[in-house]
């Protein structure tokens, strides 16, 4: 499959060092259901996951306009909605692992047979990078950004990163326009995320309440009026 990082124009460059996470540091990855290896797409121009959930209010008769408690409805399933560069050689299909353009046959929608994975890494600055190694940051969380070997992780070639996999995902809205009056052409997808799960969640580790409850935000009886019912 051609990809557009084999042209030397698309080569990597260098980004800044800085506390605020910014957009060059995100690195968007394919994987193809078939086994095929991690793809990195290239000339993204937007990258917008987002989920939604109704909260339904409860409410008493008799008890007048107030809220006894929100509940929390099923979660929509996750979308997410991608604008690219289209490319001759390379377009959105062939970056999640179908023979379309120059490739085969692949043109439409109704030839989306498989579902594929979405690996999304947020690396981490190297100033970031240094307070969490001193901060001791989880195992299985570092992402390389050299080509050292694995035997070099403690390497400066790597980073800790924030690595989120989204899975079976499923092209669901594809469009492109081609204008007269603007030359660049773009493609735009929007695709549905099955599941949406942390890197170390394919190491077996069982989770608990602790482990989504930072610094104890989150947790059972932060809220003033759950506060006397913290076990």
């Amino acid at each position: 499959m051609a990809i557009d990082r084999d042209g030397y124009i698309f080569r990597k460059g260098v980004t800044p060092n800085t506390l605020s996470v910014i957009s060059s540091k995100n690195r968007i990855f394919a994987v193809n259901s078939q086994g095929g290896a991690p793809t990195q797409i290239g000339v993204v121009s937007t990258f917008d996951p987002s989920e939604a959930r109704t909260v339904e209010p409860v409410r008493g008769i008799g008890f007048g306009d107030q809220i006894a408690e929100l509940v929390p409805g099923v979660t929509d399933p996750m979308s997410i909605s991608i604008t690219r560069t289209a490319l001759y050689l390379n377009n959105v299909y062939q970056v999640f692992g179908y023979k379309a353009g120059i490739d085969g046959v692949v043109r439409s929608l109704k030839h989306h047979r498989w579902p594929f994975d979405i690996r999304q890494e947020i690396v981490f600055s190297n100033l970031a990078n240094s307070q969490a190694k001193s901060s001791g940051a989880p195992a299985g969380s570092q992402v390389g950004v050299g080509e050292s070997s694995s035997s070099e992780r403690e390497s400066d070639e790597y980073l800790y990163g924030i690595i989120t996999i989204y899975e079976a995902c499923w092209i669901s809205d594809y469009s492109v326009s081609y204008a007269s009056d603007t030359a660049l052409v773009q493609e735009t997808v929007t695709i549905n995320v099955s599941d949406i799960v942390s890197d170390s969640s394919f190491s077996g580790t069982t989770f608990t309440d602790q482990d989504f409850s930072g610094n104890g935000i989150g947790g059972p009886g932060e809220s003033i009026r759950f506060t006397g019912l913290q076990p």
